[in-house]
């Protein structure tokens, strides 16, 4: 069987055995782009979902925040742009003063975004009207956050101050991927910090399940703590994509409804992926491409390639269709090159972590304190566009795969000694790799290759 593969920015050629099994984790459908972007916010706006409609939440004189995602949320297109110029006006016809509004870029302990990055997210007029009332969250600002206590499950919820003293706070969630982004994620995490999203950005915690995700279920409880002590209300714009430039279907409403009608759409495109086979595999084999959220506006390096992309966001197919101590044959070049300016926290914790512990518990436990005190890493992260400290501990949490994992293989990588720092073998060809699986598990070894997602993360600056 010849295929190819994804490899790097590119593919190549390999040739797997006949009785290899095809399988694909991408969607089984795409959705049509709306014809009218403009027009499907627009007519989501004047029917929302469980919610009035902003003109009826907003007074003259009323303090109004508007965040969205930040970049690492894949949606290159414009539905930021053209959600929040409707949102402000609905606000003007409410005679809400613009100085009256601010806009956050709701990156969490993501990096926050360049100026010439915002203008490409937002366009220019909205960057240069709103100046400084336009910024990305700062989750190490203890004057701009606010501590509202424990859930009833003991779950702490810290938000950004903006959304306290706001009458109204409106939004723009830019995509989804599968059930991982929406909901009370938007909110509870992007405008919040680590002191929360330690309740389930943990090893056993994040999902990206349509049905019954757990980390939702947390973000549910948080959600509605937080709505408990609003003084204002909080109002949502779900998008759905068609393609990473143009959007399939708008939602507009209340959280809880744009988040079901979201999931709605969703379960028709992404079948569970332990419905993908009913047979299990000694072996499954597929591409990591050039590709992640963190990435963008950046490049990849050896943690987002070989941990958070290969085994996590690639990884769900490993529980769901290979057996316990399988091997997975990860097909990449994977560069030793890193960016020092936006990934600063991630080649220290290369060195100085991941050589002592492959154990995302222990990581967690033995050095996130370290993490979350290190001043010049914290001084990158507030002052010079790198990702929080914490978020490089929070890229190795999909190393909890390799409970179900015999030995990962790396076919095609460029530095073998990339691989062997984190205990994967390296070998030069994808048929190398094979013949070393079969070695493990035997001549008649179950092999399955999986399609992966190859989704653009770039963006012309």
């Amino acid at each position: 069987m010849q295929v190819t593969i994804p490899f790097g920015d590119g593919a190549i050629q390999a040739e797997l055995p006949d009785d290899t099994r095809r399988l694909s984790n991408l969607p089984s459908k795409t959705l049509p782009p709306v014809p009218d972007l403009r027009n499907a916010v627009r007519e989501a706006l004047d029917q929302p979902l469980g919610s009035s409609r902003i003109h009826d939440l907003v007074k003259p004189g009323s303090q109004v925040t508007i965040a969205f995602d930040d970049a690492t949320v894949g949606q290159f297109g414009s539905i930021r742009q053209v959600a929040i110029e409707e949102v402000l006006r609905d606000l003007d016809a409410a005679g809400v003063d613009r100085k009256n509004v601010n806009m956050i870029c709701a990156n969490a302990l993501h990096r926050k975004q360049r100026p010439e990055e915002l203008m490409l997210m937002l366009g220019e007029e909205l960057v240069n009207s709103f100046g400084d009332r336009l910024f990305s969250h700062d989750a190490e600002d203890v004057d701009n956050l606010v501590h509202l206590g424990q859930t009833a499950n003991g779950y702490d919820v810290e938000i950004s101050r903006y959304v306290m003293e706001s009458d109204l706070t409106v939004y723009v969630n830019a995509s989804h991927n599968r059930g991982f982004a929406g909901g009370w994620k938007s909110v509870c995490v992007g405008l919040s910090t680590y002191r929360s999203i330690r309740h389930h950005h943990h090893p056993d915690g994040m999902s990206m399940s349509i049905h019954k995700n757990r980390m939702h279920e947390v973000l549910d409880e948080m959600g509605d703590h937080l709505e408990s002590k609003l003084p204002g209300s909080i109002f949502k714009i779900d998008s759905i994509p068609s393609s990473p430039m143009e959007i399939g279907r708008v939602f507009a409403g209340s959280v809880d409804e744009c988040r079901k009608a979201s999931l709605d759409v969703l379960k028709d495109l992404y079948p569970p992926r332990r419905s993908m086979s009913e047979e299990k595999f000694d072996v499954l084999n597929y591409g990591v491409p050039n590709m992640s959220p963190y990435s963008i506006f950046s490049s990849m390096n050896p943690i987002l390639t070989l941990i958070s992309s290969g085994l996590g966001y690639l990884g769900g197919t490993v529980e769901a269709l290979g057996k316990p101590g399988c091997s997975v044959i990860m097909v990449t070049p994977c560069p030793n090159q890193w960016d020092h300016v936006c990934h600063a926290p991630y080649p220290h914790a290369w060195e100085h972590v991941l050589p002592n512990s492959r154990d995302p518990y222990e990581i967690e436990r033995e050095y996130s304190d370290y993490y979350l005190n290190h001043e010049e890493l914290l001084d990158k992260y507030r002052n010079a566009y790198a990702f929080h400290p914490v978020h490089a501990l929070l890229a190795t949490h999909p190393l909890r795969r390799l409970k179900h994992i015999g030995q990962v293989y790396v076919a095609g990588i460029e530095d073998p000694a990339v691989a062997r720092h984190i205990g994967y073998e390296p070998t030069d060809t994808v048929e190398a790799a094979l013949a070393m699986a079969r070695e493990r598990h035997g001549s008649d070894a179950a092999i399955a290759y999986i399609e992966q997602p190859v989704v653009p993360t770039k963006l012309a600056m």
